[in-house]
């Protein structure tokens, strides 16, 4: 389980984040929602170690990660597919696939078969470079990449964004099976509809801190009304 304790962060004499705390569980996957700029992205950054707390802890298997650089987060197993997806471009499918090794703890060599099963296109573009894919397809190398390493933890900003439907039900059957291996899935997202037919629980940001949460059955009208409508 991976476990958000009081965490605290301000960029600079702006406070992004106050006293928010979060359990995400193995096995399922937990949903963060709100609208733009309540702090969803900040608090992905500093669970994955890109940005630092002020105060808080940030728990992995009993063992707090603040302090830890981001690659020494990723190979204890916590993994983050940024908003924007963040492939690169000039490399191939496989090359983009390769990265993702480094934060491998059993030291693999090769680009699991099992992701080229996940995702077939990937293995049908394996030569490609990450820039001439569309939107949806580099959204599954994204999450290709950091299944690579096979993380206990996958953190996913915005998986969604700007992409068809039919990849969007895609990936959402992926994480779906991800979860239910063992792996605590986070996926900050703003489409309701794939959080409700995906998701398991919820927590709901506004203004920095977390103000409502629980299992998605119980995301209520009155919580999208307040919190998530435009």
């Amino acid at each position: 389980m991976l476990t958000i304790s009081n965490l605290n962060f301000a960029y600079g004499g702006v406070t992004a984040l106050t006293d928010v705390s979060l359990q995400a569980p193995a096995g399922a996957i937990t949903c963060v929602m709100g609208r733009n700029g309540v702090g969803k992205t900040t608090l992905m950054q500093n669970i994955m170690g890109l940005l630092k707390p002020a105060s808080g802890s940030i728990g992995l298997d009993g063992v707090d990660q603040v302090g830890r650089a981001a690659s020494a987060r990723a190979k204890s197993g916590i993994a983050l597919v940024p908003q924007g997806r963040m492939i690169f471009p000039k490399l191939t499918v496989e090359e983009n696939l390769r990265v993702g090794l480094q934060a491998n703890p059993n030291g693999l060599k090769a680009v699991p078969e099992r992701v080229y099963e996940t995702f077939p296109i990937l293995k049908e573009f394996v030569a490609r470079k990450g820039g001439d894919l569309s939107g949806g397809q580099q959204q599954q190398l994204a999450i290709a990449r950091a299944m690579v390493g096979e993380p206990k933890v996958m953190l996913l900003d915005e998986p969604t964004e700007g992409i068809q439907p039919n990849i969007i039900q895609e990936i959402g059957r992926v994480l779906k099976t991800l979860a239910s291996e063992g792996m605590a899935v986070v996926l900050v997202e703003q489409y309701l509809d794939f959080v409700k037919e995906f998701g398991d629980g919820f927590a709901v940001m506004n203004r920095g801190a977390v103000v409502a949460r629980g299992a998605i059955a119980e995301l209520s009208a009155e919580i999208e009304r307040d919190y998530l409508g435009v």
